[in-house]
Formats: C-alpha cells, structure tokens, sequence
C-alpha cells in the first residue's frame, strides 16, 4: 500500500481502518503470534533473494543518475507549456536511452514550463535515484 507499508511490514493503523478496508480486501492480516512467526519465516526465506533485486536496483541507479534526458513539448512564446510533461513521458524518454522503467515508479511534481528539472525513482523500496531531465520548445 502506498504511503503505508511494503508486503510484510508490520504497521499500526487505526481500527476501523484495518476491520473495514485493509483485511476484508485481502490488504493485510492482524499480527497475532503466529502470524508475525510465518512472516519472519518468510522474510528469511526471501532475504537473500532481496539482496540480489536491491544489487541490481543500485547498479542500474549508478547508471540513471548520469543520464540527462530532453523532453520536447509545444510551448507559447511565453514559455508556458500546452499541458504539461508527465511521467509517461519520462518514462518514454528513458525507453529510448535503453532504460525500461515502469511509469508509476517515476514521482515529479507539476512541469508547466520550460527548463531543468529532477524527477524521483524508486527502483526497490531502499534505492531511490534523481534523474536531471530538460523541458525545451518543439
């Protein structure tokens, strides 16, 4: 769940919340003893298997943060662009320099006019890179 927690994450919540959303749709279990034992187990289970993804993750972020991309859009003679730049287009960007990045791991805020700006990717859940991407007139 965003802004709340990774699969198998122990979290408080408030009660309503977890009794009429989270575990009547699956999201989450109460954290009795036996089940914080089956998630432990679990989590050693996958550890070493989390050590590789978080490798990769880390080496394609060494790579991205070197990457300069520039995105074109229609703009007015004021600068101001038609719409604005999103992360599908960030991602498409990325595409094309040999990157497959899922759009929704790209986080940007509003970009309604031309120049520099950094867009946030989260590739694992502990790595995070800031790509540099420039805004220019088509």
């Amino acid at each position: 769940m965003a802004n709340l927690g990774h699969k198998d994450d122990i979290v408080d919540v408030k009660q309503g919340y977890g009794r009429n959303y989270l575990i009547p749709q699956g999201y989450a279990i109460l954290a009795t003893p036996s089940a914080r034992k089956v998630v432990a187990e679990n989590l050693r289970q996958r550890a070493h298997k989390e050590a590789k993804l978080k490798a990769e993750a880390e080496a394609i972020a060494a790579q991205l943060a070197e990457v300069k991309l520039t995105i074109g859009a229609k703009t007015s003679s004021t600068g101001k662009i038609f719409g604005s730049v999103n992360s599908i287009m960030i991602s498409e960007s990325l595409k094309e320099k040999g990157f497959d990045i899922d759009r929704k791991k790209i986080m940007l805020k509003d970009v309604k006019e031309i120049g520099t700006y950094t867009a946030l990717i989260k590739l694992h859940r502990e790595v995070k890179v800031d790509v540099e991407f420039e805004v220019v007139s088509e």
